[in-house]
């Protein structure tokens, strides 16, 4: 009977402390403004990833639109719309968390005009700490702004403190970095602010530039016209007709050397393509020359052993040939 009375007092006891932790000062905080900021954190959290979400949903709906579509390339405002609805989801995340800040200020009833010098402090610690971030923002929103690329676009980026361009397909573009797919799968990230040169190779056109080596002792008219006869042909070709924009033009000699002389050809090509023309030509200039009987390159120079001293062989001709008295 003891022990019953007990529990029920320990009961009794657990059951005041307990209402009154909560109807304390801590436990009304925690029932108002705890809560206040747990919803706020919760749903701050759903609705950045709600507009990750819809700028996913965005690029997929306009890649998918690419793709139903019979266009060979995408065109240069598809490549915008890309690059700028990820840059507006990565202003929305920002905007968003700065309203969460100062929401959390409000109910934390933190006086803004106390966050001055802290602000201050925080400002000049971030005006020499980050420069490298400001500066990647700011250049990544001229990149934008000016289009200078954008989704999909073959770009070479010569990179600040680096010895090697990089070299790829855009897959990404924000505000601080610009992400590329090398032609080995490589993702490559640059920041923005380190770019010096950016060279866009599939930008509204491109041309495929193809230099033909013949020796030096054909007959270069002879070369010309079969060259001419594969740049009427090329517009006609299954593989080529849809990625000229214009018959390939034939330029000329463009460099001499010992064994032989360069002659250029050019096409104009839609953007991006100019590789895959240039291979496909050179496979319809090498059939045409070979059908004419004319050689692409001379003999392959021949490379011989060369003897050590050291051997009995090379003894011998080191000291010439032997005089006979």
């Amino acid at each position: 009977m003891t022990d019953l009375h007990a529990l029920t007092g320990h009961a009794v006891d657990f059951k005041a402390s307990w209402h009154g932790f909560w109807t304390g000062q801590i436990g009304v905080w925690i029932l108002t403004n705890g809560l206040r900021i747990v919803m706020l954190v919760l749903g701050a959290m759903l609705a950045a990833r709600l507009i990750n979400w819809t700028a996913g949903w965005i690029s997929r709906r306009i890649d998918a639109g690419f793709r139903e579509s019979d266009a060979l390339v995408r065109s240069e405002r598809t490549k915008h719309r890309q690059a700028v609805a990820s840059v507006i989801s990565w202003c929305s995340i920002a905007l968003l968390c700065v309203l969460v800040f100062m929401k959390l200020t409000d109910i934390l009833s933190i006086p803004v005009s106390s966050l001055v010098a802290p602000a201050a402090v925080l400002g000049a610690a971030l005006g020499f700490g980050a420069q490298r971030i400001v500066q990647d923002l700011l250049a990544g929103f001229f990149i934008i702004t000016e289009k200078q690329y954008g989704f999909g676009d073959l770009v070479q980026l010569s990179v600040q403190g680096s010895n090697v361009d990089a070299l790829g397909t855009v897959e990404d573009v924000t505000l601080r970095i610009t992400k590329l797919r090398t032609a080995d799968g490589e993702m490559s990230t640059v920041p923005n602010g380190q770019i010096v040169k950016s060279l866009n190779l599939s930008k509204d056109w491109a041309r495929a530039v193809v230099d033909v080596p013949v020796p030096t002792s054909v007959d270069l008219n002879t070369v010309n016209d079969v060259l001419r006869q594969v740049c009427d042909e090329a517009v006609d070709d299954p593989q080529l007709k849809d990625l000229l924009l214009d018959k390939p033009q034939l330029m000329g000699v463009e460099s001499i050397h010992i064994d032989n002389v360069n002659v250029r050809l050019v096409a104009r090509t839609l953007p991006g393509r100019q590789f895959e023309v240039g291979r496909r030509l050179r496979v319809l200039i090498v059939a045409k020359l070979a059908g004419a009987g004319i050689a692409t390159a001379g003999e392959p120079p021949t490379v011989g052993a060369i003897v050590h001293p050291a051997t009995e062989v090379g003894a011998e001709s080191a000291q010439g040939p032997e005089v006979s008295s």
